[in-house]
């Protein structure tokens, strides 16, 4: 397996740097003797990803840096310093809690919840039937219903799970990919059902398929047809709901499968330029297009890592759109992203140090300039959240927000020479990974030869390694151990999955199966031709045909996708 690049400040820069006169100086008469009496406490310090940091940053790193050129002013290209001109100060990220679970009425339940305790708006979290295509009541669902996500199965489930939610007011997101066609037509009929007017509602579903192939393998079709039915909903978002982010392009589990920070980064982005370069072929405009797309980071524990990326990542996206695609538009230039904090961070020993772990993720993701943000629950390496946990992990974000003081300046950061140093070198290595991949002819032609995938688990063993060794302390895991804690979680009883096929039985008995056939024949036709699909998946969702009966209309003219054994 190939090694990470070393990219992140490199061995050139350490040994090209040409330190003033008075750093030399202090090297000298300070900094040696102190070592002589009191050695550094190991012989390299490295960032969460593996790449080293130096003792001390001055203007010797940011030779040939133009604070004009790339720093520049809030609001204004490259965006280093955020995408609007008073951040924070203007307007607050959208307090976000990712929930569901068990039935639509439980969640539904939880949602009204959170939006009573403060949170600003909504996110889905689907069951692992739904988000592979299957009805609760499929062979494939037994034992899964409910259990990771709420379950839904037509647009009966999806209406009562909006229940007394006006959907005119609250904007939603949705962590589906495969059948994100399927389910976004279904939270479009309940808002047309509630008298939402199409062009004014906002949210943002996920549907980033690429993600799915490279880490986290929850895919159905081969990745053509796929990538068809992305580009159909960029094209019915365009027509339809301007104001609604057709796709959410994911490096957060990309990070969660175990890549760097400028792994995360290079293969997000360039699943974006992915994703525009089949809108262009589609005959799309990108400055009507290209502003529907956003991103979605992982926040992990190197603070300052963190923070430099999102800087690398919209300075990077504004060069992308405006010198390789040659767009004209602030709005496409202008990189927007929601973040979570990391959950393959969380712990199940001592737990309640995720709360800790948890509150400095999101002040990176906040000071990075993140425009919505979910914060994990302490009891997530256990279970999902109970009311307790999802409360706390709301009340970090409400106290960051109010009490720390870090949303009254814009980019306080900006300026240190560590960090526009690690941003510069983070863009760098980003940069590396994106050529490459052009060179492969890609992104699908890059997966198709295994390539990010390899990089992903060789950075994943790698940072193993180091955890094993005890170079990467894991407090309360690799030391500092002490006797287990216990929690009270949240458990999920089978009975969901009785409930749901019965509800499943009762709807098939009485909606009318004829037109549901009818209608579905129409979807399977023209699946076959080059249409696009939205309105027939529309259709057939009005008539209440279920997620799995939809995805299987296509499956059995797409088929499925096997992924190629990485060696």
């Amino acid at each position: 397996m190939s090694q990470p690049p070393k990219t992140t400040l490199p061995e050139e820069p350490l040994e090209t740097r040409n330190p003033s006169a008075r750093e030399r100086e202090w090297e000298e008469k300070t900094l040696r003797p102190s070592l002589a009496r009191s050695p550094e406490r190991k012989p390299e310090f490295t960032t969460v990803s593996g790449y080293p940091i130096r003792r001390l940053y001055t203007p010797a790193d940011l030779s040939g840096w133009d604070p004009q050129r790339d720093l520049g002013m809030p609001g204004e290209p490259p965006y280093t310093r955020g995408i609007h001109s008073t951040m924070h100060r203007g307007k607050l990220w959208t307090m976000r809690q990712f929930a569901g679970f068990g039935s639509a009425e439980d969640t539904n339940k939880r949602f009204r919840y959170l939006l009573s305790q403060g949170q600003t708006g909504l996110s889905v979290a689907f069951d692992l039937p739904t988000l592979m295509g299957y009805d609760s009541d499929h062979a494939m669902a037994e034992g899964e219903v409910g259990k990771c996500g709420v379950a839904i199965s037509s647009l009966a489930d999806m209406e009562v799970l909006f229940d007394q939610i006006p959907l005119a007011d609250v904007t939603t997101s949705m962590t589906i990919n495969s059948p994100a066609a399927v389910i976004w037509a279904m939270y479009l009929a309940v808002a047309e059902k509630q008298g939402a007017d199409w062009k004014k509602i906002s949210g943002t579903l996920q549907n980033d398929i690429l993600k799915e192939y490279i880490a986290q393998k929850e895919y159905i079709y081969p990745p053509e047809p796929s990538m068809r039915l992305v580009i159909d909903t960029f094209e019915f978002g365009v027509k339809h709901t301007p104001k609604f982010n057709v796709i959410s392009v994911s490096g957060y589990h990309i990070r969660e499968a175990g890549s760097t920070a400028i792994q995360e980064l290079a293969f997000t982005l360039r699943d974006g330029i992915e994703y525009v370069e089949w809108g262009l072929r589609r005959g799309l405009d990108i400055d009507q297009f290209v502003p529907q797309i956003s991103f979605f980071f992982n926040a992990h524990n190197d603070f300052f890592e963190e923070i430099a990326k999102y800087r690398a990542a919209r300075r990077i996206w504004y060069h992308t759109m405006r010198d390789r695609f040659g767009s004209k538009q602030a709005r496409t230039w202008a990189l927007r992203f929601h973040t979570q904090t990391a959950g393959c961070s969380l712990t199940a020993q001592q737990p309640y140090n995720n709360v800790v772990r948890t509150a400095l993720q999101a002040l990176a993701a906040v000071l990075g300039g993140t425009q919505s943000l979910h914060t994990n629950s302490l009891d997530e390496a256990w279970a999902l959240p109970t009311e307790f946990a999802a409360t706390l992990a709301l009340r970090t974000q409400q106290i960051l927000a109010h009490e720390s003081g870090v949303t009254n300046t814009v980019d306080p950061l900006g300026g240190s020479y560590f960090v526009e140093s690690l941003t510069n070198e983070v863009e760098k290595g980003a940069w590396e990974y994106i050529h490459r991949i052009d060179a492969l002819g890609g992104m699908i032609a890059a997966i198709e030869h295994g390539y990010p995938q390899r990089e992903i688990a060789e950075a994943s063993y790698q940072y193993q390694l180091a955890v094993d060794r005890k170079e990467k302390i894991i407090v309360g895991v690799n030391d500092f151990v002490s006797n287990e804690e216990t929690l009270e979680t949240l458990q999920i009883g089978e009975g969901v999955g009785a409930q749901q096929t019965e509800s499943l039985r009762k709807l098939r008995a009485e909606r009318s199966s004829a037109e549901v056939e009818r209608r579905l024949d129409a979807l399977r036709h023209a699946s076959a031709g080059s249409e696009n699909l939205m309105p027939f998946i529309y259709d057939a969702v009005k008539a209440y045909a279920t997620v799995g009966e939809i995805c299987e209309a296509m499956r059995v003219v797409f088929g499925t996708y096997e992924e190629i054994a990485i060696t």
